[in-house]
């Protein structure tokens, strides 16, 4: 009788294990995947752009501004899809303010723009500051997770994925002027790439993938920073191969990342971007001594 029991159980539990694989951890890892590969491919362009290794993703000021509208949407108990609208829409608010304030000049020198996302980042980071100093203590954690970065209230992983591959083909489409521009503004002018265009075109083809992650995941740190870096000093020097490279290595470390973070002290769950910054900077120590 024991054995009929377990049998006639048995479809039940494999119907539960399906449902939760493709309804739960399914879509998680797909997220997980895009929202990494956005962030490699926003860094590796923000380091072109700058023609700075160390550039990334935030230093725009998007995780600051999308931060702030979000938090204050969580103070006042607003529901979380909306409350991935309003991290949206600070993101671009953030880029908006820092192409006026530092992008007049961008033609000729990236300089403004770096010093406008920086003072964004600072003031956007006092505000933030001053919002949860005030929040009553119940809502504090759900805003920590959110600026830490938590893959649990990504829900659209099939608007991520056109995101990435739309990203990567107009990313791939500039391959062959970013190269030049890398090299130097004056020298690929003289070889003919509109210089202007071009810098504008990475502001917001970056800005956008930037924006889209922190709308659907919050601030996930160091994925646009490292792996950028990492597969140049593995000989990924060509845009051509550095940029699809920086999206199949930033989602695949965003899925090992998002895993560990799930398991690592369950049945609790630490936020995804803790466990980034504990396997980024390791990594970059290690890279920054590489020749």
């Amino acid at each position: 009788m024991t054995l009929g029991l377990m049998a006639g159980a048995l479809p039940d539990d494999r119907e539960l294990a399906m449902q939760i694989l493709t309804e739960l951890r399914g879509p998680r890892v797909a997220a997980a995947f895009a929202c990494g590969g956005l962030l490699a491919l926003a860094g590796a362009l923000m380091q072109t752009l700058f023609r700075n290794p160390l550039a990334e993703p935030y230093l725009l000021g998007v995780s600051g501004g999308a931060g702030l509208l979000a938090l204050l949407g969580m103070a006042a108990g607003v529901a979380w899809p909306w409350i991935s609208v309003l991290a949206f829409a600070g993101s671009l608010l953030a880029l908006v303010l820092a192409a006026a304030l530092g992008g007049r000049l961008l033609a000729r020198d990236h300089t403004p723009l770096l010093l406008a996302g920086v003072m964004l980042a600072a003031g956007f980071g006092a505000l933030i500051a001053l919002v949860l100093s005030v929040t009553p203590a119940e809502r504090l954690p759900g805003m920590l997770f959110f600026l830490m970065g938590d893959l649990a209230w990504t829900g659209q992983p099939a608007l991520l994925w056109a995101a990435l591959l739309l990203a990567v083909a107009a990313a791939s489409g500039l391959a062959g002027r970013l190269d030049v521009l890398q090299l130097s503004p004056l020298k690929a002018a003289s070889l003919g790439v509109a210089v202007a265009p071009t810098r504008w075109m990475l502001f917001t083809l970056a800005g956008a993938c930037t924006a889209l992650v922190v709308a659907q995941a919050g601030s996930i740190g160091f994925v646009g920073l490292m792996v950028p870096h990492a597969l140049r000093k593995m000989g990924f020097a060509g845009h051509r191969l550095l940029l699809p490279a920086c999206a199949l290595a930033g989602g695949s470390l965003l899925v090992l990342a998002d895993a560990l973070a799930r398991t690592v002290i369950e049945p609790r769950e630490l936020p995804v971007g803790v466990l980034t910054a504990l396997l980024g900077v390791p990594m970059m120590l290690w890279l920054l001594r590489r020749p």
